[in-house]
């Protein structure tokens, strides 16, 4: 497609889609309405139709008006905040104006509209910029992965220069390439006019195109090229003024580059000198100092992967009052963000991260003489909701259900010929060292199952090209390695891979094996994948009328037009989609870090992935395959290791455990400080980086309000003898039950039981029960001797001793004998993993479990909390159904009303829930050894507490490296 029909196809979608705005019951928007409406468009203008796609035009609005997008939610403190953003305020903002212009050539009405609505929300919790006085805003806007970050911040950048921020500043990532990605998405949206070395407007392109009035062309004093960050060169050479136009700063998180900033600032920005009390201290790093403040010029900071590099990772002490020692040294890149900011009289903070724990963790008062105020969003923490087109980790891993079954998309290839069985030689091994050379079965070769990635790329590349995408970017994501040396030899394999496909397609020699391969893929994998994902997101799949004789004919032309490009600190090669705007980039990526965060891979098809991370937050970071997949989302795969595939999983459930949380504490009008100690004892991010939880050997962890349920189990079985005699223990301390089948009336009808139930256990009982009971190393979320050392510090605060003590049967195995009196069905529960070491599960019990102990009361009053906290999720899949309110309370309303109580039900925070269950290992499902014992599980429900009481993990030198080993190097 030339770039006149492309311009030409942008009028007619733009004008179609107002025309389309006067529709108000969307139903009645089909594709006869569209094409009546095109008519009318080219009528106004006949050289609009010329070569028009008709058909991808009527896609494209069809997929449109088929989104449907959440609401944001917002954790807010007003403390020292003054309401100013108002409909006067916004007349004639032209730099918004002319950016949500420029979006409507692209996106639906209904996405501008919830980014205009979700950009106000950000900027009006700022301060207003002619606001006399010092004042400090900061705050964390938390997005998903690749769901469009960078474009909300754009409006907010927009909306802000309107409204008079005057020094902007971006911090752009640790790399060349992330940084310039950004400063060129910033030329198209902000500044409009593509930037150059010496920083001549060479061509106006993106919103510079819709209004290039020189009266608001904002200065910017970075530019595109690799070289173009902010350096002593372009500050020799800079001086602002406040009645200038507002000046950019697009600049990585770089020790030089921002001591040079601050310099700048400092010397040429800088007009009121500090009292001599304020003056930074001379001390022994050589950072400059404040020693005069910006009162002219408001500043706006925006820290895209704000948890990345800007958190302060050195321990800062507390006094027993819990003021900060003011003499305490961050880290470098913490230290020249704060002391920027604390140049500016009038400043505003504003961090982008789909990964938010690591700002979670700093210090809500962490403060220092020279720097200030830490980086904790004090002001604000805003959840972005994503569009129903956003792919995300629910819907590509799915969420377990109370069956413990996953519904995710059938779109994760597992892969396990990288290495040997013993997991230690073969292609690539997980703890391969630097040098190491790639090989499978004794030769330089690249093994089966990333041949079949590759192939899965190259029928993606052809059905896009052959469903009129072929002018659109095609991706595919190889990481398997950090090391630079070994991403060489694999790029060499690969390259050497598809100039061997290339040279026998175009000769058409020993070309059948090749073309059989394909098309068994074709038949066996794309097809009825494609037909299962049409059943469940039909606006986001490929058209459907493509055959294998047309993809066969397409087959050497797609293959000709993919690159291999290695990324990485040393490599050349860089992902240059802009110059490729005309035709699509189609590039093969290897690489490692440096696509690791931030770093977008447009046109993203396929990812070969063995990265063995498994911190909460590198994890998602590494997640490039989530985003947007208009119109190919049935062409993606992702090939990766069942490992790797479990833990997304564990990642999806706990994130959507998080949102719970998340929207409750909104609900009830939390604070950010609030949110984030919920989020500094979740169990989950014990495996999120220890340095970004600021303590580098020892781990606090805190599990109230938490439920803790064993879904991990050894297969050993003499240990699994052993917890079975624990159980007997217990059962036998707590004597006869207080209920059998136990039963409970709701507004639903009644909820029953079969099982057993103790109400008058106490703590030593259930400590005994837990230190005599062995849960598996890889049970990553429930130790059982750590929970029993939970109980013990919450009994010196006077809460959990009383426990309730419920044995749970009811399921389709056999029957299990505990005492003669005390007998239940076991459950069935299918093993996940293929693992020799363990049993591994998706849910133990089903979440009315919680509710064991509790009454109608209690039930009516955490439905109503949960209901009044839900929102409908798009970025959840829940089996491709309309998301409805709940019909009953979630795990979190039922803790918290235990906890707290609420309309006059008492709270109980003296009293534990524990639920004991016995899993059948004869199950086909289960596949456990001939002979095994019966599993024994539990779960273990706290009730809120605000007593802060917290178990010490001990993490010594040696343990640590075996963490980082197991779970990968912090960032």
């Amino acid at each position: 497609m030339s770039a006149a029909i492309e311009e030409n196809w942008q009028r007619v979608v733009k004008f179609v889609q107002e025309l389309l705005l006067d529709e108000e019951d969307g139903t009645v928007i089909t594709p006869a309405l569209i094409s009546e409406k095109i008519d009318m468009v080219i009528s106004m203008k006949s050289k609009w139709g010329e070569n028009l796609d008709r058909e991808s035009v009527i896609d494209e609005l069809i997929r449109r008006n088929s989104q449907w997008i959440g609401q944001d939610t917002s954790l807010v403190s007003d403390v020292g905040h003054e309401d100013w953003l108002n409909s006067s305020r916004k007349q004639n903002w032209r730099y918004w104006q002319r950016y949500r212009e420029w979006l409507e050539k692209k996106l639906s009405w209904k996405a501008i509209e919830a980014l205009d609505k979700s950009s106000d929300s950000v900027l009006a919790l700022l301060e207003d910029p002619a606001r006399a006085g010092r004042w400090d805003r900061r705050g964390l806007v938390v997005g998903h992965v690749q769901s469009g970050k960078t474009g909300n911040y754009t409006g907010l950048i927009c909306k802000a220069a309107d409204a008079g921020y005057k020094i902007i500043i971006v911090l752009a990532g640790l790399h060349n390439n992330l940084r310039s990605q950004t400063q060129i998405r910033l030329e198209e949206g902000f500044l409009g006019y593509e930037t150059l070395t010496d920083r001549d407007i060479k061509s106006l392109l993106g919103v510079g195109e819709i209004d290039s009035d020189k009266e608001i062309h904002p200065n910017c004093a970075t530019n595109r090229s690799d070289k173009g960050d902010f350096s002593r060169r372009v500050a020799r050479n800079l001086a602002v003024s406040p009645e200038e136009r507002p000046w950019l700063f697009v600049v990585k998180k770089n020790k030089t580059v921002l001591r040079e900033l601050l310099k700048w600032i400092q010397n040429h920005a800088a007009d009121t000198n500090l009292a001599a009390s304020h003056v930074l201290a001379e001390s022994h790093d050589d950072l400059p100092k404040v020693k005069k403040i910006v009162t002219k010029l408001p500043l706006l900071i925006i820290d895209d992967e704000a948890d990345h590099a800007s958190v302060d990772t050195q321990e800062q002490v507390f006094d027993a009052e819990g003021n900060p020692d003011d003499e305490h040294l961050p880290t470098t890149i913490n230290r020249l963000i704060r002391r920027i900011l604390h140049s500016f009289s009038r400043s505003a903070y504003v961090g982008y991260t789909a990964t938010p724990f690591a700002n979670i963790f700093i210090h809500e008062r962490g403060e220092t003489r020279d720097e200030g105020p830490d980086l904790f969003p004090s002001s604000f923490i805003i959840n972005l909701a994503a569009p129903s087109n956003y792919i995300g980790p629910s819907k590509v891993f799915g969420l377990m259900n109370q069956e413990g079954l996953r519904s995710g998309l059938p779109l994760v290839r597992l892969v396990d010929d990288y290495a040997t069985e013993d997991g230690r030689n073969g292609w690539m091994p997980q703890q391969h060292k630097n040098g190491h050379r790639p090989i499978h079965n004794g030769t330089e070769n690249l093994p089966p199952s990333i041949i079949k990635a590759i192939d899965s790329f190259v029928l993606a590349c052809a059905v896009r090209r052959l469903d009129g995408q072929a002018n659109e970017h095609c991706s595919m994501l190889v990481h398997v390695t950090r090391f630079n040396s070994v991403q060489k030899e694999v790029c060499r394999q690969v390259e050497e891979h598809i100039r061997h496909m290339r040279q026998r397609l175009h000769r058409n020699i020993e070309h059948e094996m090749i073309l059989q391969r394909l098309k068994a893929l074709w038949e066996e994998d794309f097809k009825p994948t494609s037909q299962a994902i049409r059943s469940i997101q039909p606006d986001q799949t490929s058209k459907g009328n493509v055959t294998w004789d047309d993809i066969q004919a397409a087959l050497f032309d797609t293959i000709s037009d993919i690159e291999i490009r290695m990324i990485n600190g040393t490599a050349k090669d860089a992902l240059d989609y802009d110059e490729h705007k005309g035709t699509g980039l189609k590039v093969i990526a290897i690489g490692g870090d440096k696509l690791a965060r931030g770093l977008t891979l447009e046109g993203l098809c396929v990812s070969y992935f063995l990265r063995a991370s498994k911190m909460y937050d590198t994890l998602m970071q590494m997640g490039r395959w989530f985003g947007y997949r208009p119109g190919y989302l049935d062409l993606c795969r992702l090939y990766t290791t069942e490992e790797l595939s479990e833990w997304f999983g564990h990642i999806a459930d706990a994130a959507e455990e998080l949102r719970e949380e998340f929207d409750l504490m909104v609900a009830s009008g939390a604070t950010p400080r609030e949110y984030g100690l919920k989020v500094q004892s979740h169990p989950v991010l014990m495996v999120t980086s220890r340095l970004k939880m600021r303590a580098a050997r020892d781990l606090l962890l805190s599990f109230s309000g938490k439920l803790l349920e064993t879904v991990v189990f050894h297969k050993r079985t003499g240990i699994l003898e052993s917890n079975i005699a624990a159980t007997l223990g217990l059962i036998n301390s707590l004597g006869k039950p207080t209920e059998v089948n136990p039963e409970r009336s709701t507004a639903k009808g009644k909820q029953r039981w079969n099982g057993f139930l103790w109400r008058d256990g106490v703590a030593s009982q259930v400590i005994d029960f837990l230190e005599a009971y062995l849960t598996h190393p890889e049970s990553y979320k429930v130790k059982s001797n750590l929970i029993a050392e939970f109980i013990r510090s919450m009994n010196d605060a006077g809460e959990l001793n009383k426990w309730t003590v419920a044995l749970i049967g009811g399921g389709d195995g056999g029957d299990f004998s505990l005492t003669k009196d005390i007998a239940v069905n076991m459950l069935i529960r299918k093993n996940n993993g293929r693992f020799d070491d363990r049993y591994s599960i998706g849910r133990l019990l089903s979440p009315r479990d919680e509710f064991i102990d509790t009454d109608a009361k209690t039930w009516e009053a955490a439905l109503e909390k949960t209901q009044k906290a839900w929102k409908p999720d798009p970025a959840r899949l829940r089996e491709g159904k309309l998301q409805e309110p709940p019909e009953v309370p979630n795990g979190p309303a039922i803790r918290e009303i235990r906890g707290y109580g609420a309309n006059g039900i008492e709270p109980s925070r003296d009293r534990g829930l524990l639920l004991l269950y016995v899993l059948e290992p004869g199950q086909e499902g289960a596949n456990l050894p001939e002979g095994t014992p019966p599993v024994v599980a539990f779960a273990v429900s706290f009730p809120g507490s605000n007593a802060g009481k917290q178990v010490l993990y001990k993490v010594n030198s040696v343990e640590w490296h075996q963490w980082e080993r197991e779970y990968g190097p912090a960032e």
